[in-house]
Formats: C-alpha cells, sequence, structure tokens
C-alpha cells in the first residue's frame, strides 16, 4: 500500500487522518488478497520432501502474514497519521539520491585496423 493510495482523497479537502483512513480502506480488500494467495503458495513448500523448503515457506508465510496485518494495517497508518501533512512534505524537500554521472565518450586515437 503505497504512500500514494493513502494520499488520493488528500485533494477533495480532507485531513491527513481522514486521508489515510479512505485509504486503508480502499486497499484493505486487495492487500489482504495478494497476501492470502502468497501465503497459499508458500505453505504448497510445506508439502516438499527437502526441509529447506519446509524451514523456506514458513519463514515467507509467517513474513506475508505479519506484514500484511501488522505493518500495512497497524504501523503504516500509524505513523502516517503521527507525521500528519509532514508525512507528504517529505518526499518534496527530503534527502535525494545522487544521480550517477556517465562517463564522457572519447574518440578512439589509435590507427584504425
Amino acid at each position: 500500500m503505497p504512500k500514494e493510495v493513502l494520499r488520493r482523497p488528500a485533494p477533495r479537502g480532507s485531513s491527513p487522518r481522514e486521508a489515510i483512513a479512505e485509504g486503508v480502506a480502499s486497499s484493505a480488500g486487495v492487500v489482504t488478497s495478494a497476501a492470502l494467495i502468497m501465503v497459499a503458495v508458500f505453505s504448497i513448500f510445506l508439502t516438499l520432501p527437502l526441509i529447506e523448503l519446509k524451514i523456506l515457506g514458513i519463514g515467507m508465510s509467517a513474513a506475508v502474514l505479519i506484514d500484511a496485518t501488522v505493518v500495512r494495517g497497524v504501523l503504516l497508518p500509524a505513523a502516517l497519521s503521527l507525521l500528519g501533512e509532514r508525512a507528504w512534505r517529505l518526499r518534496r524537500g527530503g534527502i535525494r539520491s545522487p544521480r550517477p554521472r556517465a562517463a564522457p565518450v572519447t574518440a578512439p586515437t589509435g590507427p584504425a585496423r
């Protein structure tokens, strides 16, 4: 659930908390459905004979469940509501990563072959 999904109601004059609540409500079905599908896929790993794949299946299933419930359902909305308007202003004036510069192109100096 990216920040832009939560920001959509803001231009209509909503407060940041109302925008967050509406954004979470509008994206909850998609996030939950995707999480359930991923948990089902990773749970299939438990039927495989290799112990490493079973461990991978348990770990990935737990990680997806924690992400879908705790992180996207509790922590992200709470952090954004605490930040208020600053949550969206950080992106505009925040720290930017330096752009890589291309190396200058030089013409070959040697004899043509």
